[in-house]
């Protein structure tokens, strides 16, 4: 044991080791910042994240808004001025006494 204490000793006092120390530590802060899992991958990683999160609900608003349709025009619960306004839209008539106004926002197919 006292053996190896003597070489580390020898070992540590050099120039050498004081080297590689170095450039040990300049290898892994380097790539603790810019590798593949550092520092800025983290943040762009985060960033992604963020956007996909506004594009999920975006798209949970979407869902609800076509659940809603959908109910209303379910046979339990029939909502019949939806159901006039789906026949409008998918059938483009209208009785002559009629008039529409469309909404570009309202209209979808």
């Amino acid at each position: 044991m006292s053996r190896f204490i003597r070489f580390f000793g020898q070992f540590r006092a050099s120039s050498g080791f004081l080297f590689v120390v170095i450039l040990t530590f300049i290898y892994f802060s380097f790539y603790a910042v810019k590798g593949e899992r550092g520092l800025i991958r983290y943040f762009a990683l985060t960033q992604e994240v963020s956007k996909a999160q506004d594009v999920l609900q975006k798209y949970d608003f979407e869902k609800k808004q076509w659940e809603d349709k959908v109910r209303l025009l379910s046979s339990e619960s029939l909502d019949l001025d939806m159901l006039d306004e789906r026949a409008h839209i998918v059938l483009n008539m209208l009785h002559p006494n009629e008039f529409v106004i469309l909404d570009e926002g309202l209209v979808t197919q």
